[in-house]
């Protein structure tokens, strides 16, 4: 991902977050879920951020923390088209690349769509955790879903 990208991808992230997420998570954490926060985060993390570009506009990207699939994001113009398909791939390679031969990644307990994309390619729920989410405030503790795949 490049700078030029950024505000592209943050709006994406954005939506594409309360489009999956508002509805079954606490109305603190949505509050916390801001445009401006969204952008800040990529920000931080646009080293580890890879885009999918369809006709030379942000269509989804991920982050790769270690060997955590950090967010996984593709608008919704584009389910069904097998962007997702080919930019979980792409996730997987490079977590494969970095010498990782497992990976996992959280979604939020409820993310149904998410969770069938998850296990279609492959991934196995492996628990369910508290985890700790990041927003301006600090930590935000939510229960997630923790999937794994062998690599």
């Amino acid at each position: 991902m490049t700078k030029a990208d950024l505000a592209a991808a943050a709006t994406l992230w954005h939506a594409g977050w309360h489009d999956g997420h508002a509805a079954i998570c606490p109305p603190a954490l949505t509050r916390q879920r801001t445009a401006q926060s969204f952008h800040d985060r990529l920000a931080r993390d646009i080293a580890n951020a890879r885009v999918a570009l369809r006709a030379d506009r942000v269509a989804g990207f991920h982050i790769l923390k270690g060997n955590e699939l950090y967010q996984f994001f593709v608008a919704p113009a584009e389910r069904g088209s097998g962007l997702a398909t080919q930019l979980m791939h792409d996730a997987e390679t490079h977590l494969r690349a970095a010498g990782h031969h497992r990976a996992w990644l959280a979604c939020t307990v409820g993310n149904a769509r998410a969770a069938r994309f998850y296990e279609r390619s492959g991934w196995t729920r492996a628990a369910t955790e508290r985890m700790e989410f990041e927003t301006a405030d600090g930590p935000f503790a939510l229960d997630a879903w923790r999937y794994e795949k062998t690599l």
